[in-house]
This record gives structure tokens, C-alpha cells and sequence, in this order.
């Protein structure tokens, strides 16, 4: 039978919930169990895929074609596991379910109510019985008190019950340090486990947030305040890098302690030969090379899995990349030069809709021009299709059929299956697709593969009316899909490296397996 973790978090959010959880779920895998890590988020939202980024940060897409949240890619960068629709799961998904069955008469006639319908529901989704997992993790998002998470809270209460020993909970908080009485307070601590305990739910483990060094008295009072033993109290310091928190959790025992409480021996501390390695290579890449990121959102958890690809891709080629955001609704052909200044390679990023976007097209239309290495990724790679088609093709009002409906040269269009389609979430081109890869491309030598499989969130389309003409004037098409016969990748051979890709690459690269295209991409400019 699988055992279950549900970390839930207290006092404040964003502390780290989602690390923690990868952090465990990568602990046991060293081990040799076999894990999946889920995010259950309070929102009523179906899904994130129609949030702005300023709402929740990027939206992040598994195999399966699911809009998720952006957690998931931390669970799969640090465990390499692939995640699907059933690893997130929001509290519109949940209501929705409940709803359809009783319009269809599934619950023949009884009053529906949160309890026990809607915690039905949710236990259901989060035993995952038919799959065949030794730990299966569970993440609840937000914070201990939220109205929007008390379903969810309640759920796990009956879990603890029904599963007896092979449930735990792995309760994460804040201990707040006060400069004025240069002290360290762990009193939210102690009210934060006092209402997960009103709520039936009692701490196994807890991991205390920090941005200072606890003492062990500290822990002790924690462990006897809170009912915790003193071994399944640890730390989460501020660390300089997100990937040593496995190490410094490994190394205060939390995985050990996690699998006492399920009474399973401990045995010896696993080999992490491979993430050390990692991390001995990220202290040593200490010479920078400068990226800039040309798009419209300026919060860094916007474009979450670009960034830490080009991190990863900067490690493995032993430099520490120095990420720069550059607004693109601040760039013009007067402006362009003064702003892509010092950077060695451009990412011209995606997103949705016209804001920024001549911005983006200035950017690529400065990179191509001066031969910077520059890298489109969806919209990205679009506005360099549009760039290239005013400047080179002579179509000076070409656009996106999404930006411009009636231009009489629409490069970019949208797929004829998508016309018609009113509601806005998850009706894109979503998940993943094969890409056949042109003999002899640059493409093709940097995957040494002729076929991959790449994840996509779109609903435009190169126009393939138009590749002969692109050939022709030297931007070649060196991806497609060979079911659909879609241009997934365009590059111009006669530049260092200009490459754009329909899909996002960068949801597929992970800690122990940087993606190709991002490799290839710091090589060039290191």
C-alpha cells in the first residue's frame, strides 16, 4: 500500500511549500522508492491557464496537455518525473466534478454537501490508488486559516483515520526574526500547529522557514510546544541556491525522520553522488554571461522554467548566467540598442496578447541584424517569424492573426480547428507533440535525434502558405510535426544562432538533465 505525505504550510505563504515537497519526493527517490508529487490548489479556477502571470506566476504545462501550476515544474526539475493532469488538482476542478454529477443524477437525489461530497471527491483524487507508487506527496497550496483551503484540510483529517500509520503530515512555517529585540520568534509557529490541531490534523514534521540559523533550543521549544519529536523538527535556512535544500534536508535527517514515522526502517543515508556533483559545478561556475529576457511580464516567477533552464544550462557549461529583464514595451527601433546592451544572448519570450509585442519584434529584429544569438520561444518565435517577414519579405503590415485580424499577410494564424472556439481555458494546442527534425539543421545536430517530443501552449500557428518564400530568403523550417505538418522550429543557418521554437523546451529540462536547445545556447555564448 502507498504512504502518504501531505505537506501543508502556516503563518505566510510562499515558503517554500513546493521545494520542500520536490525536496522530499527527490530524498526518497535516492532511496530507491518510486514517488509522485501533487499540487492541490484552493482556487476556484479550473485551472491557472487563464490567470495572469502577475496573479500566480507562470503557468506550467505537463505531458498531457494539463495548464497547472508553476510547483509542478519544481517537481519535475528536481525528480525528472513526468507530471499529468491527475498531479493538479484546484477547488474548481473538485466542484465542477460534484456538480456534473448531480445534474446527472449520480447521487439520486440526496441534499450535496462539502462534507461528505466535496471531501469524497477530494480523498478520491488524492489516494491515487489505481497507480502503483510507493509515496505519493501531496502539496496543499496557500495557508493554514484560508476559508478557500478548510475542504481540503478536512479531507486529509479523514485520511489520517482511514490510513492510520501510513499517513503523515509535514507542516511547514515561519520563525520571524525581530531585528529590534534581536531575536528569533517561533510564537507563529505555535499558533499556526494550534489551529492545524483545531482542525483534528496533528504535525508529524516540522520544517521551520528561516532566514537565520536555529539554535537546538530553539527546536527543543518548538518539539515540546507544537507535540512534535525533537528529530522531526528541522530547518529551512535561506540557502544560495534552491537546489542545495535536498542536501541541508538530507543532512538534518528529514527523510529519515519522515520514514520512522511510518515505522519503515531507515537504514544508511543513500548516495547523492550525482546531485552533489551538481552542486560542486554551481560553485564552480562563478564567470558571468549576461541573458537578456525580452518580454512584457516583470516578475520573475513569470517565466519561472526559462530562467532556471538557462541556470541549469549555465551550470553544465561551467558559467553562471545573469538573467536581465528587459521590458519589450520599453523597446523601439531607437531604443533597442541602448537595451540589449552587454548582453551575449537574447530570449525573445512568450506570452499571450499585443501588448509589448513590437517591443519583441524590435528585439529580434536588432538580433538578427547584429548577429546576437537570440532564442524565440512560442510568441517569441512568432515575432521573429513576423520580423523577418516585414523586414526581409517586403510585407511591412504583416502580423498574428491574434494582433491583427484583417492584415492581408498573416504569417502567423490561427489553426482552422480553433475558429470557432469561444471559452478561453484549455482550448489551445496544449501538451506534448512529436517535432521531426530537418536532416542536417542546426536543430538536428543540437538533439542528435531525428524526433523529439516537445510541450506546447498555443493557438497560432506559423502559416505554412508562406514557408517557401521564408526558405527562400534564408529562415528555414527545420521542425514540423509529421502528423499535422505544423512548423514547430524556424532558425536562419547564416547567423551564430537564431533559432525560435513553437513549443516550450523549457518545461522539459530538469536538474540532472538540462534541455539540448538551452545547452547548445550557452555554449555559443559562454
Amino acid at each position: 500500500m502507498a504512504k502518504y505525505i501531505f505537506v501543508t504550510g502556516g503563518v505566510v505563504s510562499s515558503l517554500g511549500k513546493g521545494i520542500i515537497s520536490a525536496s522530499i519526493g527527490k530524498l526518497l527517490q535516492a532511496r530507491g522508492y518510486s514517488i509522485t508529487i501533487q499540487k492541490y490548489d484552493p482556487y476556484i479556477n479550473i485551472d491557472p491557464g487563464t490567470l495572469n502571470p502577475y496573479e500566480h506566476g507562470e503557468c506550467y504545462v505537463t505531458v498531457d496537455g494539463m495548464e497547472t501550476d508553476l510547483d509542478l515544474g519544481h517537481y519535475e526539475r528536481f525528480t525528472g518525473i513526468r507530471t499529468t493532469r491527475r498531479n493538479s488538482v484546484t477547488t474548481g476542478r473538485i466542484y465542477k466534478t460534484v456538480i456534473d454529477r448531480e445534474r446527472r443524477g449520480d447521487y439520486l437525489g440526496k441534499t450535496i454537501q462539502v462534507v461528505p461530497h466535496i471531501t469524497d471527491e477530494i480523498k478520491r483524487r488524492m489516494l491515487r490508488e489505481e497507480e502503483d507508487f510507493d509515496f505519493v506527496i501531496t502539496e496543499i497550496g496557500g495557508t493554514i486559516g484560508d476559508i478557500e483551503s478548510a475542504p481540503f484540510l478536512e479531507a486529509i483529517r479523514q485520511l489520517r483515520w482511514e490510513l492510520g500509520r501510513n499517513a503523515v503530515n509535514v507542516h511547514l512555517t515561519y520563525v520571524p526574526y525581530l531585528k529590534a529585540a534581536d531575536e528569533l520568534k517561533t510564537k507563529p509557529t505555535q499558533h499556526s500547529v494550534k489551529e492545524m490541531q483545531g482542525m483534528g490534523i496533528q504535525p508529524d514534521v516540522l520544517v521551520l522557514r528561516t532566514e537565520k540559523h536555529l539554535s537546538d533550543n530553539i527546536r527543543r521549544k518548538v518539539a515540546s510546544f507544537c507535540n512534535v519529536d525533537l528529530e522531526c523538527v528541522v530547518q529551512s535556512e535561506d540557502m544560495p541556491s534552491i537546489y542545495e535544500v535536498p542536501v541541508s534536508m538530507q543532512s538534518q535527517g528529514l527523510d529519515a525522520a519522515i520514514l520512522r514515522r511510518f515505522g519503515i526502517p531507515v537504514g544508511e543515508k543513500p548516495s547523492m553522488s550525482s546531485w552533489h556533483n551538481f552542486l560542486d559545478l554551481q560553485r564552480r561556475s562563478l564567470r558571468e554571461v549576461h541573458v537578456g529576457l525580452v518580454g512584457k511580464y516583470d516578475l520573475q516567477d513569470a517565466y519561472k522554467s526559462i530562467r532556471e533552464s538557462l541556470i541549469l544550462a549555465g551550470i553544465y557549461n561551467e558559467v553562471k548566467v545573469k538573467i536581465h529583464f528587459i521590458n519589450s514595451e520599453e523597446i523601439n527601433d531607437g531604443t533597442v540598442a541602448d537595451k540589449l546592451a552587454g548582453m551575449a544572448g537574447v530570449i525573445i519570450c512568450p506570452g499571450f496578447g499585443g501588448r509589448g509585442i513590437e517591443g519583441k519584434i524590435a528585439a529580434a529584429r536588432y538580433t538578427r541584424t547584429h548577429d546576437i544569438p537570440t532564442f524565440g520561444i512560442c510568441l517569441g518565435m512568432q515575432m521573429m517569424v513576423i520580423e523577418f517577414a516585414r523586414d526581409v519579405l517586403g510585407y511591412t503590415d504583416a502580423n498574428s492573426r491574434e494582433m491583427d485580424a484583417s492584415t492581408p499577410h498573416n504569417v502567423i494564424d490561427i489553426m482552422e480547428d480553433q475558429k470557432n472556439i469561444v471559452d478561453m481555458g484549455g482550448t489551445m494546442r496544449l501538451g506534448a507533440y512529436e517535432c521531426a527534425l530537418s536532416p542536417g539543421s542546426r536543430v538536428a545536430a543540437i538533439y542528435g535525434q531525428p524526433l523529439v517530443s516537445e510541450r506546447h501552449r498555443h493557438r497560432y500557428e506559423f502559416n505554412n502558405s508562406y514557408q517557401n518564400e521564408y526558405e527562400a530568403h534564408g529562415m528555414k523550417c527545420t521542425g514540423r510535426n509529421p502528423e499535422s505538418g505544423l512548423v514547430e522550429i524556424v532558425e536562419i543557418p547564416a547567423n551564430k544562432w537564431y533559432i525560435g521554437t513553437q513549443f516550450h523546451p523549457e518545461y522539459a529540462s530538469t536538474v540532472l538533465a538540462p534541455h539540448p536547445l538551452f545547452m547548445d545556447f550557452i555554449k555559443i555564448i559562454k
